[in-house]
């Protein structure tokens, strides 16, 4: 910020290179299909048990006749006998995969079609809403029975997005610095972009060191490493606070109601590019 940079590592090359470093460890460390796995041995607790139960309850509502829906409920209510995570496969396999963006799913586009066409103009869905219950029905009938691959692709799409995610995120942010520091004008938006490079640079650090000891209590059982990584990530949120305090050179009372005030239009600003990337994932499997 004061011109004395030629010891100093260009930072979008050290962007480059810590966001490689950090997707490629990120890649190997985790698996999408982790997120889904589902153990099939084990057996539905009581409080699974009765979700299972209220979900095949609603089905039934909709399909009032249906015996097997019927059956598997009874079977569920008999708490003398265990339920196999195995059967609400077995379930999904008889009924479909239902993904639906309503309070209603289609088995066809046929049957979309046809209710749209009864509605009056005021009450059918707008185009978006048609094109996203369509790719829903879609992805319905191409993974009936066979909803943890489906849930497995969408991870795997979304996981393989997400350096593209922070890349979009990273001027976003700067912009928010910009927008709250708009009054100090000696602040262009270059330096906002400079300082949010070096906070995501160190994030990545911080990130690979708590993903390191959580595999590290997977392989020990050490229970107290789940606190520890607690404190580390609760230390890149006090790094963000003093960091403002430092770069920006404003008090520590008025760098904290900017730290919050960042902080909360970031979250809203990750949130939405998370929905979106998300959306976009599912789109595509």
């Amino acid at each position: 910020m004061i011109g004395r940079r030629a010891s100093y590592l260009h930072p979008i090359k050290m962007y480059v290179f810590s966001s490689a470093i950090f997707f490629l460890l990120f890649f190997s460390l985790f698996k999408p299909s982790d997120a889904v796995n589902l153990d099939e041995e084990a057996s539905l607790n009581a409080k699974q048990r009765a979700d299972y139960i209220l979900s095949l309850q609603n089905k039934l509502k909709k399909d009032s006749s249906n015996k097997f829906l019927q059956d598997r409920i009874l079977l569920l209510k008999d708490t003398t006998r265990p339920f196999p995570a195995a059967d609400t496969l077995e379930t999904e396999s008889k009924e479909g995969l239902r993904i639906g963006f309503g309070e209603k799913t289609y088995k066809n586009f046929a049957e979309y079609d046809s209710i749209q066409k009864a509605l009056a103009s005021s009450k059918k869905d707008g185009w978006l809403l048609r094109l996203i219950t369509k790719k829903g029905i879609q992805i319905n009938n191409k993974y009936k029975g066979r909803p943890n691959e489906a849930i497995t692709k969408l991870f795997e799409g979304f996981f393989h997005r997400m350096p593209y995610l922070l890349f979009i995120s990273l001027p976003l942010f700067a912009l928010i610095l910009r927008l709250v520091y708009i009054r100090r004008k000696q602040f262009y938006f270059a330096d906002h972009g400079v300082f949010t490079i070096h906070l995501y640079v160190f994030s990545f650090i911080v990130l690979l060191f708590i993903f390191g000891l959580d595999k590290l209590q997977d392989l020990t059982g050490w229970n107290f490493l789940d606190t520890l990584q607690g404190f580390i990530f609760l230390g890149l949120v006090v790094y963000l606070y003093i960091a403002m305090h430092n770069f920006y050179k404003q008090g520590w009372g008025k760098t904290f109601v900017k730290f919050l005030l960042v902080s909360l239009l970031s979250l809203v600003m990750m949130v939405i590019l998370f929905a979106g990337f998300l959306i976009f994932s599912a789109a595509t499997i």
